[in-house]
């Protein structure tokens, strides 16, 4: 296992790095204030192909694998979070789908659209009733003629406002349980396909959550992604699939926090000397670097396992635990050296702060990936 990284994704990687130190974080304040992200960065980020970062090539993509793709989100994450979802959710839940459960006819349709940012992805899976329960699922797509008939509804949808495809589970023969439940390809405009409110949210301003509604929506037969049946199974590899790219989002953001707190702890003068001096400043900056290291080097094997084709079941869960649980962790940390600037909202650490606590609960709570690891290690026993 090699962790340094080709010489063609650390070019990358470097000109994403000064894409966001020049270009996103100085619009950070704007884009909390307005929730919204301005156009010009939205337009640039399309030019430096980061809607592109998990399609292949030949639709256009980077075609960089996961490893690549883990080293440019570590980048993005050290900006505002919300910036960060949207291309998250995009290269992520959104459009993993497609890449690897869509068949040549799917791929040829969306995949280019997709690179190019031209249309935004998002993933509905979760319901009022299916959340950590994903199985539960009321939202139903009826098979009619050459068409499937869905209604329901999905909320805390990411990119729904802008997206323009849609992974969408629904259960298509209800007395199978989770093997009835099939995934679908859902174009925006698509006639019985509302979009609803934007959800006023704690944190990742910008990024934008919705519910969205089906009413006697019609989705083609040649919608469905992967097999009939599988939609649960190809939601949980969705999932998985996108962990080691979440955990690299919250290491960029852990990163910068260190960061932060480590120049602020050179600079805050108390009792005559800066508080770098005080051993329990020390302390706290040591484990938060100690933690950033563990999740970096946990970050890149499972991205390295991923693009061996291994089965990275139990430590894709792992490393998004991890990774959500160190970024809370240093968060609080970085709050507590800055003292009361950490608390105000001018400064960066407030927000991160904020935007750290979702990691915990969307894309897989951290209760349920420790149930996942469990079931895995359990496996030898059974």
């Amino acid at each position: 296992m090699n962790f340094e990284l080709p010489k063609d994704i650390q070019y990358l990687q470097q000109g994403i790095r000064e894409f966001i130190e020049n270009e996103v974080e100085p619009q950070a304040n704007v884009i909390e204030e307005t929730d919204e992200i301005p156009e010009s960065i939205m337009e640039k980020s399309k030019q430096m192909g980061l809607f592109a970062l998990s399609i292949p090539e030949e639709y256009g993509g980077l075609g960089i694998g996961m490893v690549g793709k883990c080293a440019v989100l570590e980048e993005v994450g050290r900006t505002h979070n919300g910036y960060t979802t949207v291309i998250g959710g995009h290269t992520g839940i959104g459009s993993v789908g497609i890449v690897e459960m869509g068949n040549e006819a799917q791929k040829q349709k969306y995949l280019p659209s997709m690179a190019s940012g031209e249309m935004i992805g998002a993933f509905a899976l979760t319901e009022p009733s299916a959340g950590s329960h994903a199985t539960n699922l009321k939202t139903t797509a009826v098979h009619k003629g050459d068409r499937f008939i869905l209604n329901g509804s999905k909320h805390y949808i990411t990119n729904a406002d802008i997206a323009g495809v849609f992974t969408v589970m629904a259960v298509t023969d209800p007395s199978k349980g989770a093997k009835g439940i099939t995934s679908f390809i859902v174009e925006r405009g698509t006639p019985g396909f509302t979009i609803g409110k934007k959800e006023k949210k704690m944190g990742l301003h910008g990024s934008h959550t919705s519910e969205i509604f089906f009413e006697d929506c019609e989705v083609p037969v040649e919608n469905i992604l992967g097999e009939e049946g599988q939609g649960y199974v190809n939601a949980l590899k969705i999932l998985a699939n996108g962990r080691s790219a979440m955990a690299a989002r919250n290491l960029g953001s852990a990163d910068k926090l260190l960061e932060l707190s480590l120049d602020f702890a050179h600079m805050r003068i108390q009792f005559d000397k800066p508080i770098f001096e005080q051993q329990i400043i020390q302390h706290y900056l040591a484990e938060m670097a100690m933690e950033i290291e563990a999740l970096r080097a946990l970050t890149y094997k499972v991205a390295w396992m991923t693009d061996q084709g291994m089965n990275v079941i139990k430590e894709a869960a792992m490393v998004k635990l991890l990774g959500s649980e160190t970024y809370n962790r240093v968060a609080d940390k970085a709050v507590q050296i800055h003292g009361g600037i950490g608390y105000i909202s001018e400064y960066p650490i407030e927000r991160f702060y904020r935007d750290a606590r979702i990691t915990r609960i969307y894309e897989g709570t951290s209760e349920i990936q420790k149930n996942i690891i469990a079931a895995q290690l359990h496996k030898k026993y059974q």
